[in-house]
């Protein structure tokens, strides 16, 4: 994972956080990385970075969602980094495809934003606070689909009416609808 490892401190530290709150967490993140050299491995406890990414219709009217088995609740798709993947980004389409079965989509390589969250069923030494990287998708709602193994449904969502959550996959949303907005307006 060291060729991983210096791609995310390198995108990581050339990342321009869009908020005060963002840069901290990117500079906790980069803080971690120089830590831990096993920062991107699930085995890092209780720490480690994971990657994601949130699927915006093109229009920006709905939002592709998987509820997760695991956390019984609605998410974006994403999770653990593999010694395989090059970047974050490429960690990221890559469990967007697995979790979403999506074939065609545009993913953007600048990262959305960071998310830091405690996760209780990641491990069986205890709680494990990912460090999450998310980033942008967008596809056609009439893209082809599907539900992998580890969620119970994957379904568009129209972002004035969305699933019940946790308070700040909400945040991340609206950062990920006014990125594609603002696109369409340029």
């Amino acid at each position: 994972m060291s060729e991983l490892h210096a791609s995310a401190v390198a995108t990581l530290s050339g990342w321009a956080a869009p908020t005060p709150q963002q840069a901290a967490l990117r500079d906790r993140y980069v803080a971690h990385l120089a830590a831990h050299p096993d920062g991107l491995a699930k085995a890092c406890f209780p720490d480690h970075l994971t990657a994601g990414a949130i699927v915006v219709s093109t229009d920006a009217r709905s939002v592709l969602l998987n509820h997760h088995r695991k956390a019984d609740a609605w998410l974006a798709f994403g999770g653990h980094l593999e010694p395989g993947d090059p970047s974050l980004a490429a960690g990221a389409r890559r469990e967007l495809v697995e979790e979403s079965g999506l074939t065609s989509f545009d993913f953007d390589e600048e990262p959305l934003s960071l998310d830091e969250h405690a996760v209780d069923f990641c491990s069986d030494r205890g709680t494990v606070h990912h460090l999450d990287v998310r980033f942008l998708a967008t596809a056609e709602p009439d893209t082809t689909h599907t539900t992998s193994d580890e969620s119970h449904d994957v379904r568009w969502w129209p972002v004035d009416a969305l699933p019940a959550t946790f308070d700040d996959m909400y945040v991340l949303i609206d950062a990920a609808v006014a990125r594609v907005r603002s696109r369409t307006r340029a």
